[in-house]
């Protein structure tokens, strides 16, 4: 291939202006081009009169699922850690559509603050329906012996801790037909070498989901999972270096697709999840991926 075909192609995987954020798990407001967080569709009151629950629901994935929960008429609860800007602009959006959005910020590693959270979702909406279990961090280490005990302890306690705590909350006021969601990822299946302890709890979360679906399958509770490929999300340029960034999701050939999702194009999965269509579905990941095969 000559220089000047290679330039061809490299101006046409090039999706994303370089850039970087300092903040982990970044800020979305801040992102160009930003997200594509709407619906691509009309609701239609597929869950009217339920309450879900998304944690790091304020940007990114999270984000496209409380759009897109709401314009099916559910209420929503959204978690957060520090991006107040980003929370608020999500739960105004929520409102112009119609419908109504609670804002919990904190800490969502302790079990503590999952159990106040959910005390004040049960005092303003009265029940709890769908739980959607999202909030992450990722920190790039390209050499394995700078894994820090700090770094591990953080990455664990963000991506799996807080899924136990916010279920163990939840789940004494969720009744037959309820749903559980939980976000796990691509690099489960296939790792990544420069992503591996977070890669190792998106794994712990796969194991997670099949084995809960077993323990709550008595009592008619639905536990599945979604896992992402590459999306742009504020995770991205918090985590990655501005060259790295602009080549997001289309440098590489394990994405058919050879470009990176956008959040509402994920959100669907979520809301197949947390309706009847999935009603005989349990222990079970989805796969918005680009087109990878996943044969596990």
């Amino acid at each position: 291939m000559d220089n000047q075909m290679l330039k061809k192609c490299e101006l046409v995987e090039r999706t994303f202006p370089p850039q970087h954020q300092d903040h982990m798990p970044g800020f979305e407001y801040v992102m160009n081009p930003l997200p594509k967080s709407l619906p691509r569709y009309k609701g239609n009151n597929r869950l009217k009169g339920k309450v879900a629950l998304i944690t790091g629901g304020d940007s990114g994935i999270g984000r496209s699922v409380a759009y897109l929960y709401a314009m099916e008429g559910a209420d929503i609860v959204i978690t957060y850690l520090y991006e107040e800007k980003d929370a608020k602009e999500t739960a105004e959006k929520i409102k112009e559509m119609g419908g109504r959005c609670l804002l919990c910020q904190g800490d969502f590693r302790t079990e503590k603050i999952c159990k106040d959270a959910v005390q004040k979702t049960i005092d303003v909406f009265g029940h709890i329906d769908i739980l959607v279990n999202n909030q992450a961090v990722q920190y790039q280490q390209k050499d394995f012996l700078n894994i820090s005990e700090d770094q591990l302890r953080l990455t664990f306690e963000t991506n799996i801790y807080a899924y136990f705590f916010m279920t163990k909350a939840v789940l004494p006021y969720l009744k037959e037909g309820d749903a559980i969601i939980n976000t796990t990822s691509i690099t489960a299946y296939q790792g990544k070498k420069d992503l591996i302890d977070y890669s190792a709890t998106k794994g712990a979360i796969v194991s997670f989901t099949r084995s809960l679906s077993q323990n709550l399958v008595d009592k008619k509770i639905r536990v599945n999972g979604v896992a992402p490929g590459p999306i742009w999300t504020p995770l991205t340029p918090a985590t990655f270096s501005p060259q790295e960034v602009e080549t997001f999701g289309s440098y590489t050939p394990k994405v058919p697709m050879k470009r990176a999702g956008e959040p509402n194009e994920i959100a669907p999965c979520y809301l197949f999840l947390a309706t009847d269509d999935s009603s005989y579905m349990t222990g079970q990941i989805l796969h918005p991926n680009g087109g990878v095969i996943i044969n596990s």
